[in-house]
């Protein structure tokens, strides 16, 4: 198992890197021009409301034998909600989303209102699977049946540590205002600014959350590889125990065999 995935961590962990600094780059382009969208049609997805109703994505995996993989994403979550959403939660408008299974069975368990699940995106992982998602989600914020949205998840860093995450997703959050009052450039475009954005808008969106996944995803295959190195080692060591007690209980027996001969010998010679 740590063979298999340390060959899927190798495909995967080549596909954020290379996907992370263009994601990053585009978030950072998209926040400095909504920034200036206010009161336009392109500005439904920056647009800050009071919090009425939310959706909490949950992104764990589908299999287990990943070490603390799953629990940490879902202890997170427990306590994100009980921190930021008590009271919506308790009024029955807090909605979570989960993606694998190990989220999906232990929320509906404990009866969280589940609304939508999804653990067949980790068979077939690609971009066109992930654009439905995120337009979906889109169009519930468009349409103002969510007010916010926001991603819980493991961020791939290296196999043997991810970092828990937590980021809004919708609506989009406004670049921040430099401290000193510094005077923000102002760039010439070229297509027009709302032409620009309003094609900015959903690329930025669904390569975010297609970035999010693969960054689960990834931070998977590194926690199952390092849980199966430490299986590995955990169960030398039994072993390496267990060859020092049976030797020992050997020797043991093989002595207690000679002092019976040698005390029987000496019995015939009395």
């Amino acid at each position: 198992m740590k063979l298999v995935a340390a060959s899927k961590l190798r495909k995967t962990q080549n596909a954020i890197m290379s996907l992370r600094p263009y994601a990053s780059k585009l978030q950072e382009i998209l926040s400095n021009l909504s920034g200036s969208l206010d009161n336009t049609e392109e500005a439904v997805y920056t647009s800050q409301r009071p919090v009425q109703k939310a959706l909490l994505i949950v992104i764990t995996s589908n299999r287990g034998l990943c070490g603390p993989f799953n629990g940490n994403i879902i202890k997170a979550a427990r306590a994100h909600i009980n921190e930021h959403y008590g009271e919506l939660n308790r009024q029955g408008n807090l909605d979570l989303f989960c993606i694998g299974k190990k989220g999906t069975d232990f929320f509906k368990k404990n009866r969280y209102n589940v609304v939508q699940a999804n653990s067949e995106i980790f068979d077939s992982l690609s971009f066109d699977n992930v654009v439905a998602i995120a337009e979906e989600l889109m169009a519930q914020f468009a349409g103002r049946k969510y007010d916010k949205i926001e991603i819980i998840y493991n961020q791939f860093k290296n196999a043997a540590v991810q970092i828990l995450k937590t980021e809004q997703y919708l609506p989009i959050i406004p670049p921040a205002q430099a401290a000193s009052g510094a005077h923000t450039a102002d760039f010439l475009f070229e297509p027009e600014k709302k032409v620009l954005v309003r094609e900015l808008i959903p690329k930025t969106l669904k390569i975010q959350l297609y970035k999010v996944i693969l960054d689960s995803f990834a931070s998977e295959h590194g926690a199952r590889m390092t849980a199966m190195q430490q299986a590995t080692d955990n169960a030398q060591e039994i072993l390496k125990d267990l060859r020092l007690s049976y030797n020992k209980a050997r020797q043991a027996a093989i002595t207690k065999e000679l002092l019976e001969i040698v005390s029987g010998a000496e019995a015939l010679k009395g």
